[in-house]
């Protein structure tokens, strides 16, 4: 089951905006972690969680409040790839969370670990999370996301982070996993113009998380940041997620990222101000970018 937290997460989403980390793939990139294979940052949970774990510690000692895991493009079939079976895959997600917690108890004890539960695209390595063309109905979409998701609840994170999900079918697949389990989970959503990358109203997504006791918060994360303010405001009272990427473009045929960064910590209150209480970044999103957005809002714990 998910751990306790200091406090409920929902009583201090509804007091103060909670600051998030940044971009853990392109941090270790940044150190010189060559992550080009289709597991991306996941491949180092067998070959290098120290790593891994020293850029947790350096988002939090930038100031971030939660630590979001390395298990974003980890699942079974991934690591299937790689050679490893069931239990060994498994054992790996969990690690994912372990490195993390270790890290927060190290430098940040008050903070949460978000378990990053990815899209079904984020394990095609295609690009597909930022379409939505998924060749599974909803029922094929459960079995995926079923088996990953009680690993990692089970794994002693505080919140399960459901991200970059660009589809009403995926929206309710993972919400129909989710339902009556006690769980605690964040949903967000790749989106532009306020609808999901499938086309769809952004808001009826956020309304069927509504119905789901289990999900605290829903937003946007992994968009251009000139997007997630408009995209906040559609929650419909829900707190809201706020997580955008640098505003750069992903190439995923190249593997390779063009374009120079939006990002700009000083649209923090705007984000705030449309809803907002989990704040942070995505790809692209450094420590300093963090450090940035702390101090914008004046500190955080206050």
């Amino acid at each position: 089951m998910i751990s306790g937290v200091p406090a409920p997460i929902a009583d201090v989403l509804a007091a103060r905006p909670v600051v998030l980390d940044g971009g853990l793939a392109t941090l270790l990139e940044r150190h010189g972690h060559d992550l080009s294979s289709a597991l991306w940052s996941a491949r180092l949970l067998r070959d290098d969680p120290g790593a891994v774990e020293a850029a947790h510690r350096e988002f939090f000692d930038a100031g971030a409040e939660v630590a979001t895991t390395a298990s974003y493009q980890a699942s079974f079939e991934g690591f299937a790839a790689l050679g490893l079976d069931r239990d060994e895959a498994a054992g790996l997600m969990r690690r994912s969370v372990e490195v993390a917690v270790a890290a927060r108890d190290a430098v940040a004890p008050e903070g949460w670990v978000a378990a990053s539960v990815g899209p079904y695209g984020a394990v095609l390595a295609d690009g597909s999370e930022y379409r939505g063309d998924y060749d599974l109905d909803v029922g094929g979409l459960r079995a995926f996301h079923a088996p990953r998701l009680a690993v990692l609840a089970e794994a002693g994170a505080d919140v399960l982070a459901v991200e970059t999900v660009p589809c009403l079918a995926e929206v309710e697949a993972v919400l129909a996993e989710l339902d009556g389990t006690g769980l605690v989970a964040w949903l967000s959503l790749t989106a532009v113009g306020g609808r999901t990358r499938a086309g769809e109203p952004l808001a009826e997504a956020f309304a069927m998380a509504a119905d789901v006791a289990e999900v605290v918060a829903v937003g946007v994360n992994c968009v251009p940041p000139a997007e997630v303010a408009g995209a906040v405001a559609l929650t419909g009272g829900l707190p809201g997620v706020a997580y955008p990427n640098s505003g750069q473009g992903w190439d995923a045929v190249a593997r390779a990222w063009t374009g120079e960064s939006a990002f700009a910590a000083d649209d923090v209150r705007r984000w705030v101000d449309a809803g907002a209480r989990l704040v942070g970044g995505c790809c692209r999103v450094g420590p300093e970018d963090v450090t940035a957005l702390v101090e914008r809002l004046g500190g955080t714990g206050e």
